[in-house]
């Protein structure tokens, strides 16, 4: 498996991943036909991994024999009370390769990016109710910090918990 900047041509195969990384794991917070709705070729046109600007979002995935398997995008905060974090925006693997140690790879090389862009401390979100994502990111050191939100993403409004973490360089 090899981690590596996400390219603008990853975006279908992202897109993918993050479509079925929903359907399996939201499955039971978010409702069914929503879910099922939900398509990778209208995901894939919000990507812009060609973007260089340290202040956006950056991307890599994990990739084995030419597929995708995970991705992981990180950025500067965007909590304002959190302004010198930064944020694992999104880390998401293909349900087919979950206990595989991809997503273990990705939160490394995620941590790594944002130690490399000077920060020494990170955020995440996540869902209210996903068991499987909190203790994922408990035995990576993440640990909930006991702010909530209501957010809407992809056009479903979600109950979120923050997570929080020291960062260390590799």
């Amino acid at each position: 498996m090899v981690i590596r900047p996400a390219e603008p041509s990853d975006a279908i195969a992202v897109a993918t991943v993050h479509v079925r990384s929903w359907q399996a794991a939201y499955r039971a917070l978010l409702p069914t036909d929503y879910l099922d709705q939900l398509r990778p070729e209208d995901r894939a046109e919000q990507y812009d991994f060609s973007s260089l600007d340290p202040l956006k979002p950056q991307t890599v995935v994990a990739v084995e024999e030419g597929l995708v398997l995970g991705f992981a995008t990180t950025a500067p905060s965007r909590d304002p009370d959190l302004a010198d974090h930064g944020e694992l925006c999104a880390l998401y693997v293909d349900p087919k390769e979950w206990g595989r140690g991809v997503g273990a790879a990705l939160v490394s090389a995620a941590c790594t990016r944002l130690v490399e862009r000077g920060f020494r401390k990170a955020l995440l979100w996540v869902l209210v109710g996903n068991l499987q994502a909190d203790r994922f990111y408990r035995k990576h050191q993440w640990v909930p910090d006991g702010h909530q939100r209501v957010d809407t993403v992809w056009g479903v409004t979600v109950d979120e918990v923050r997570y929080r973490r020291e960062l260390r360089e590799p």
